[in-house]
Parts: structure tokens; sequence; C-alpha cells
């Protein structure tokens, strides 16, 4: 589509210099976005992995938690659970990853113990648990933070996949199409002069 401006060689000098920046701007956003693909597809690797090694435990571990609900507890599953002593002390901080700011670990402690109830009252299975609970605890905190990467920069992606479609189909176009407009009418003035030139010539010589 043709921008509304004027044929003129100011105009067509304007419109080379933005087409300039413009070609510069999407070759540079066609980069980020090659290198945001390619962080993308590692980050889904990485999570793919993590979830193969952490979802059979945490299965079993569910299968712990709900025998134990079922059968061999004298005391009340639900008060031996709230009176957990454990503590997670998590400090987040952020990092760039091809400009864009994703969340870090910087800290992360697990203190208190793991069981404080009455071992009479309660079931193995329950200890069993919770001690394998604790055991994957920081990698499912690090799967957390890491899918939580993934959609920053999936995000990103989009936002950076539309500008480039914005600029590729539509700005660029339309700029290449007013300068060859411009210069086809610049051209049409010049022949037009020429002409008129000629015509002054020819009258001079015939006076």
């Amino acid at each position: 589509m043709r921008l509304n401006v004027g044929a003129t060689r100011m105009e067509l000098l304007r419109l080379k210099r933005r087409l300039l920046v413009a070609r510069r701007g999407h070759k540079l956003l066609k980069d980020k976005q090659e290198q945001l693909m390619r962080k993308i597809l590692e980050l889904i690797r990485e999570i793919k992995g993590a979830r193969e090694k952490i979802t059979p435990e945490l299965t079993e571990i569910n299968e712990k938690f709900f025998w134990a609900q079922t059968y061999g507890m004298a005391a009340d599953y639900d008060e031996v659970l709230a009176s957990a002593a454990r503590k997670i002390e998590l400090e987040l901080g952020a990092h760039s990853i091809v400009n864009i700011n994703v969340p870090m670990i910087n800290k992360l402690d697990l203190t208190g113990p793991i069981i404080n109830y009455n071992y009479i009252l309660t079931s193995g299975e329950l200890d069993i648990a919770l001690i394998r609970l604790n055991n994957i605890l920081p990698a499912l905190i690090n799967l957390v933070i890491t899918e939580k990467t993934l959609e920053l920069m999936a995000e990103e992606l989009e936002r950076t996949r539309r500008r480039v479609n914005a600029l590729e189909y539509v700005l660029i176009p339309s700029l290449e199409e007013t300068i060859r407009y411009i210069n086809m009418k610049l051209a049409e003035v010049e022949r037009g002069n020429l002409v008129r030139l000629m015509r002054i010539k020819e009258i001079i010589r015939g006076s």
C-alpha cells in the first residue's frame, strides 16, 4: 500500500532513509527471533527431561500419601500435615536471556525437621512420602522457574514475530512502493521540463 506523501525529492530522501532503517530493524528482529527459537527449543528439551525424572517420583509420593491417609494412622491426617515444620527460604533474582529479564534462584534453603509428629500415631508410608518429597523439592522449584522462563520467552517470541511480519509484509513493501511512485513522478516531471526546455530553444532559434 502506497503511503500518502508528497512526490518530492526531500520526501524521497526521507523515505529512503526510513527504508534503510526498516531493513536493518527487520534483520535484527529476525536474528532475535531465531535466537529466541533456539533458546525456547533448549528450554523445552530441558523441561521435558526434568518432567520425565520428576513425574514418576511424584506419582509414587502421591500413592504413599494416599495409603498413609487411608490405612494405619491413629492421628488425624490433616492435623499431622499442618504440623509440618519444614521451611523453604527462596530468594529470586533476574538475569537476561536475549535481552529478556527472566527469573533465577539466588538462594534456596530448606530448614527445619522433615518429620514433626508422633511416629506411633502415624503411618510409615507418610514418613517415606515426606522424605521423598523433600528430596525432589529443589528440582520441582527449578522446574517451575524454567517453565516461567519458557513462558516469558514464548511471549517475547510472539511479540517479535508480529514486529517482523509488520515490517516484512506492511511497512517495507509500502515504503518500496512509495519510493517507486515518487521516482516515477519525478521522472515524469523531468521529462516534462526537458520537453518545455526544448520548445523554448526552438522558439528562440525561430525568432
